[in-house]
């Protein structure tokens, strides 16, 4: 098949797709047997991934809610051992990296993290396969039955309902450890009720200030919210003042904080060849662990930053009792894969998604595909939600992209295409493309594409998510690994 037909049926593909949001059911008071009872009460409750978060929203972030609602499932989160992880940018990766390299040392890991890109279940895994339907049926249930009960005046929030199932799942099936990835900001943050072995803590930058706070200061004290007494802390390198806050934070609480490349050694490179292809490698020296010449399993400087944290923290979890094997915890590494980031959905042409959303992972993206593939040219599709730093980005898209063509997710907090290359104008004189859907902007990059080029989507992870439904369509539903059931 020819190049051109490839590309004629991409343009079919997209011409005749569509991408429905789910319509809101009234469920409050609608009993759930089924999996779509499930996610439609979920749904019914208020989501503030799904509207944009503002200083009066703000006040609705409180850790007394999600307490009560524990609390009366019997405080599941007290029946397993735990690591928080949080950050503005690469925690995600980084749980994903510390748990696959515990669950290569035979352990059963638990790992909650958001957002997901495609199903709901992606949030929560124990051993890289997602909670079954059935499971989060039957917990989802005994949540709703708490919250009507006894939580009618101020219902949780889709996150602090969802993080409970997480907690409750993890308890039943005895998981030996949990890797708990903070949602937003951490003080607030409804993960931020366990005690953990350890905390770590991933590069830290401009997100989310509505809620947080205009400056890096006020940001790093949001973050250091989980920081609790004697519980140790492994932070990426981070910017002179998030460190400062971070130690200062540190000392009032009462806990010890090791900086990578600082408080124990940390070193990386970048190297590439004809067998292996490009590649970064780092090596860490604790005074008990010594990981010389580790393959980052993800794309990107980064990444090397967040890979640093993660072995950071199991170098933590040997001194807390967890019997590990280093050897056994790369092969576990290698293993370790996170949809969308830098994730390639297709191959002719050639498509990447990643959810970068700020300033900071923008540009590390776009270093990351300029150092680790090669392409005559790089066509951006970028959509982004309103309340985030959008100049930010756009200044960095211009740095890097060769054409942007805009557009939006199905998210109602996506900022119309129209504004966004109005700010692109004025910031760069640039005069770019836009579409008002992501399938017409696909379009109108399929006819601007060449074999040896590749198009970007970015910008938000919903985006990202209509992308892979998108794709979906033309090499059907990916497979999702699930758990058997729990009798």
């Amino acid at each position: 098949m020819t190049f051109r037909r490839l590309v004629s049926i991409l343009n079919l593909l997209m011409s005749h797709s569509t991408i429905a949001t789910r319509p809101t059911v009234r469920t409050s008071g609608t009993p759930i047997r089924t999996y779509r009872n499930a996610v439609a009460w979920l749904d019914s409750l208020p989501n503030f991934e799904k509207r944009p978060t503002s200083r009066a929203a703000a006040n609705a972030f409180k850790l007394s809610r999600v307490q009560k609602l524990l609390a009366a499932l019997g405080n599941p989160q007290k029946d397993f051992r735990t690591v928080h992880v949080a950050g503005t940018k690469g925690k995600g990766s980084t749980s994903a990296m510390l748990s696959s390299m515990l669950h290569g040392n035979r352990m059963t890991v638990g790992l909650y993290a958001s957002p997901h890109i495609l199903d709901l279940r992606e949030r929560i895994k124990i051993n890289d396969r997602v909670i079954s339907e059935p499971d989060t049926t039957r917990l989802v249930a005994k949540v709703a039955n708490v919250a009507r009960r006894l939580m009618k005046g101020d219902p949780p929030t889709f996150f602090e309902a969802v993080t409970a199932v997480a907690f409750m799942y993890f308890a039943q099936r005895e998981v030996d450890v949990a890797v708990v990835e903070v949602g937003l900001g951490g003080r607030l943050d409804a993960t931020n009720v366990i005690k953990p072995e350890a905390c770590g803590i991933t590069s830290i930058s401009y997100d989310h200030m509505a809620v947080l706070g205009n400056t890096l200061t006020a940001i790093a004290e949001e973050k250091a919210g989980i920081f609790k007494p004697g519980v140790p802390v492994i932070s990426s390198p981070q910017h002179a003042d998030v460190k400062k806050t971070l130690k200062k934070v540190a000392a009032k609480v009462g806990c010890p904080i090791l900086f990578a490349g600082e408080d124990f050694e940390f070193s990386t490179r970048f190297e590439s060849s004809r067998a292996t292809g490009p590649q970064t490698r780092i090596c860490i020296t604790t005074p008990t662990s010594h990981f010389e010449h580790v393959h980052v399993p993800m794309l990107g400087d980064h990444q090397a930053r967040n890979c640093a944290v993660a072995l950071g923290l199991l170098d933590q979890l040997k001194g807390r009792g967890f019997s590990i094997d280093d050897e056994l915890a790369m092969a576990g590494l290698a293993k370790t894969a996170l949809p969308g980031r830098m994730e390639v959905i297709h191959e002719t042409p050639r498509v990447l998604v990643d959810g970068a959303h700020n300033a900071a992972s923008i540009e590390a993206v776009m270093h990351a595909i300029g150092q680790n593939i090669s392409c005559d040219s790089m066509i951006v599709i970028f959509g982004a939600n309103i309340d985030k730093d959008v100049k930010g980005m756009l200044n960095l898209l211009s740095q890097g992209a060769d054409k942007v063509i805009f557009t939006k997710s199905t998210n109602p907090r996506a900022a119309a295409p129209s504004d966004l290359v109005a700010q692109f104008k004025e910031l760069t004189g640039r005069q770019e493309q836009f579409s008002e859907t992501l399938d017409g902007a696909l379009e109108i990059a399929a006819k601007a594409v060449s074999r040896d080029d590749l198009i970007c989507i970015t910008g938000s992870f919903f985006l990202v998510a209509d992308a892979k439904r998108l794709f979906a369509k033309r090499g059907g539903v990916p497979v999702v690994r699930e758990a058997v059931a729990a009798e």
